[in-house]
């Protein structure tokens, strides 16, 4: 009888659509920090020393405080090539205004950090340096500034089937300092990782793993400023809070149907344009509630590099009927692309989801717009940017969510002039931009936003899928929920998985869909090549015992 029924169902696959799984929500792991032995470290300082624990955390944090206004808001021991003493010493004759211009001499020669954001979820700080002002890396001849990114993490998120070759290595120079730090390469830079007060902390610089280039930094370059940054890193802040479970927010889909809008499933990217005949990340998790990254509907997140054109007879003479300018939606994070990326079934992909706006109600030229497409923040968060950059990062940080959205390809000079710089405190759905066709120069790749999403994990900060992410986020700007195209196969095979789960124990766990056919790789005509880049909460704060 069982046999007979799963038959049935199968026979009427064709004539009914079986239903898309639904959304899945990211996982995360709570740190466990030590900071009894943070505390003991603090009271080494010279005037701190006959200060209760509790008393000394707070006296060094309203001292560097006066540099970093969030850093007593980090729930994990912030760590920072600063001068502690220096700043001890002259906290009480400083004049806020003398104390603030003078504030690059605190910080062993890497100058203020372009971008400093603590809260419940840590920190994330980046240095922006030439070699040439520290003596000890003058030689180093990189005329353009190297970005030195350094984070402590409260939670980590947790993933599944990252590929990465990562191979850690020791550093014997800083072991006796950090003991079991690792050096790596991940997802185009050098990293290194290290456990201290319980706290997982990664360094990371963007670098290029070969031979020596003029204009280009290589990682044993890289590795020379890495060593000699962590060598200067000293406890400068943080506060103590009470345990608590970190929960993911709960994600609210949209319930009623728009049939106009269709998408197929995560990981359906174009047929050959996976590397090496691998395809995308089957991947449901929505990482975050967000506010779609265009100001208005209709947008369509499809490839802008393999595609079929073909023109149409009814559209005006610039637009094409093709994938990049109707529905449904396809996934292009896992496409063929020059970066690795660990989500990727490959280890190399896209990295993001390309997004293209409606057709210009006024053609300009060389694919530019009249009204321009406006682009906005998907999140209240801090701007992560130093000018002159491509790269524009949204970070958030807040109780239970430390996750960071990239943009790619509006203007440099137009963002500079708006002031789209580090430090600035942008609001959900403010105007942030403008659809461009920036990529390292004008006219450098076709009119569209690259939008990407970066979560904090024990590596570091890893590229996810957005695509899921931006599916319920246009959902709830056209105020309705998409409909997911799923194959006869893929519903078959779906719904033949679905009943043999049904008939198992609930202990057992229900036998996996066979792996689908991976389509020929197609070559790669993408002349994509961006660089990569990077609410809060009152603290609860405890005593230290």
């Amino acid at each position: 009888m069982r046999l007979g029924l799963l038959v049935g169902l199968l026979l009427l696959v064709s004539g009914v659509a079986h239903s898309a799984p639904d959304i899945a929500r990211p996982r995360v792991a709570a740190t466990v920090v030590e900071w009894p032995a943070a505390a003991a470290a603090v009271t080494q300082y010279e005037g701190l020393q006959a200060a209760a624990k509790t008393e000394a955390l707070a006296q060094l944090n309203e001292a560097t405080g006066r540099l970093l206004p969030t850093i007593a808001t980090s729930p994990v021991p912030v760590l920072l090539p600063i001068d502690v003493a220096g700043i001890l010493r002259d906290k009480p004759a400083a004049k806020e205004e003398g104390f603030a211009a003078s504030s690059d001499v605190y910080f062993s020669g890497y100058h203020f950090p372009r971008f400093f954001l603590a809260g419940p979820g840590g920190f994330d700080s980046t240095f922006t340096i030439l070699t040439s002002d520290i003596k000890e890396l003058a030689d180093i001849s990189i005329p353009d500034p190297v970005d030195i990114h350094f984070s402590g993490f409260a939670f980590t998120y947790e993933l599944d089937g990252a590929i990465a070759d990562l191979h850690p290595i020791p550093v014997p120079a800083l072991e006796a300092k950090f003991p079991g730090i690792r050096r790596f390469i991940y997802e185009g830079y050098v990293r290194y990782s290290f456990v201290q007060y319980g706290v997982p902390y990664v360094l990371a610089i963007d670098c290029f793993e070969g031979r020596p280039r003029l204009l280009r930094l290589i990682c044993t370059q890289a590795d020379r400023i890495a060593v000699h940054f962590l060598s200067q890193l000293r406890i400068a802040g943080g506060t103590p809070q009470r345990a608590h479970t970190i929960e993911p927010p709960v994600v609210e889909r949209e319930t009623t149907t728009d049939p106009v809008f269709k998408y197929h499933g995560p990981g359906k990217i174009f047929p050959g344009s996976g590397f090496r005949d691998a395809g995308g990340r089957v991947d449901y998790t929505v990482w975050a509630q967000i506010r779609f990254p265009l100001a208005a509907a209709p947008a369509y997140a499809n490839s802008q590099v393999y595609r079929e054109r073909t023109k149409s007879k009814t559209a005006p003479k610039d637009v094409f009927n093709s994938p990049e300018y109707s529905y449904p939606w396809r996934d292009n994070f896992c496409e063929r692309r020059g970066f690795t990326v660990g989500q990727c079934p490959a280890g190399i992909g896209h990295q993001g989801q390309d997004i293209r706006p409606a057709p210009c109600a006024a053609p300009l030229g060389n694919e530019r717009c009249e009204p321009a497409h406006d682009v906005v923040a998907v999140r209240d968060g801090a701007i992560m940017r130093n000018p002159k950059q491509e790269a524009a990062y949204i970070v958030v940080n807040n109780a239970n969510e430390h996750i960071r959205f990239r943009y790619l390809h509006m203007e440099p000079r137009k963002m500079d002039e708006n002031n789209l710089l580090s430090g600035r405190e942008v609001r959900e759905g403010e105007v942030i931009g403008q659809v461009s066709n920036f990529s390292q120069k004008e006219n450098g790749t076709s009119y569209h936003l690259h939008f990407d999403v970066q979560v904090p994990t024990r590596n570091g900060w890893a590229f996810v899928s957005p695509y899921m992410t931006l599916v319920v986020g246009y959902e709830r700007l056209i105020g309705g929920r998409g409909v997911e195209i799923v194959d006869q196969p893929q519903a078959a095979q779906a719904m033949e998985r679905d009943f043999r789960a049904a008939q198992v124990p609930p202990t057992a766990q229900p036998v996996s869909a066979p792996l689908e056919t991976r389509p020929k790789l197609r070559p790669d005509d993408s002349k994509h090549s961006p660089k990569n880049q990077a609410g809060v909460n009152e603290p609860h704060k405890i005593p230290i015992e």
